[in-house]
């Protein structure tokens, strides 16, 4: 039997890792979307470009993309589970559906999607209540870093500074982030954690070049410095000449024949 859930909640209570460990627990086919939520006075929702979904597709091979127009008219597998990511800032009225956010439902009509349940982070017992933060002022701050590559010492230095308030006051910070050796890191931090996350990548591209792998950062606070942040990714991202200085060692030894012992 298909079950589809709701999962809302505010910016960096935990959606996305529990959507995952569902995921990973269930033995059917699966299928996620992420909704845009609304702007609250004084709150920004951060612009995702599809991080979310990269990454879930990635740990999670087969996961289908619900926001796709074509999903959305195919006939849905038996025992799919169908989770929905809705950004929302704070707690609905109601509980359960009645509590929905009738906003989303256009959308959701217009995918064929409409959720069983719906769960909210920090007012449901089932989901985890300990990042649940209360924001009165948010603003958001995003760059699509798609064929880029960073210098990974240069990386870290940046993602310390970042979360560290070098560029104001960082309350969420997440990223898919490239490597030249074809690695590449979905890095997350937010504020009430103590320390930042940086799960691997399964997918490894090639050192052939810049991957194509969706690549982007969203920086959510207060008082940003757009700026300060452009300028200092700029010189931690490798030219072209830099890049296959680093790549063409790497393609010779996976082109020496390996030696039996």
């Amino acid at each position: 039997m298909s079950r589809t859930l709701l999962i809302s909640g505010p910016p960096g209570c935990g959606k996305t890792a529990w959507i995952l460990s569902q995921l990973q627990r269930h033995d059917g086919a699966c299928g996620y979307l992420r909704l845009a939520g609304f702007a609250d006075e004084g709150l920004q929702q951060a612009r995702d470009g599809g991080i979310d979904l990269s990454f879930l597709q990635d740990q999670c091979p087969g996961l289908l993309d619900l926001g796709d127009p074509d999903q959305s008219l195919a006939p849905h597998p038996d025992s799919l589970l169908a989770l929905i990511e809705l950004p929302q800032f704070h707690s609905p009225h109601q509980a359960g559906l009645a509590g929905m956010d009738r906003r989303i439902i256009p959308e959701l009509d217009a995918l064929h999607l409409q959720p069983d349940r719906h769960l909210h982070f920090g007012r449901d017992p089932e989901l985890p209540p300990q990042d649940t933060l209360d924001f009165s002022v948010l603003n958001t701050w995003s760059r699509t870093l798609t064929s880029s590559v960073w210098d990974p010492a240069s990386l870290s230095s940046f993602w310390f500074e970042l979360v560290n308030g070098a560029y104001g006051d960082v309350y969420r910070a997440k990223a898919v982030m490239n490597l030249p050796d074809g690695r590449a890191f979905f890095c997350n931090w937010m504020v009430s954690q103590s320390g930042s996350q940086f799960l691997p990548l399964q997918s490894v591209a090639p050192p052939q070049g810049r991957p194509d792998r969706l690549s982007r950062l969203v920086v959510q606070g207060r008082n940003l410095d757009p700026a300060g942040i452009e300028a200092t990714i700029e010189d931690c991202l490798l030219s072209d000449a830099v890049l296959e200085l680093q790549q063409a060692p790497l393609r010779q030894r996976q082109q020496q024949p390996s030696r039996s012992t």
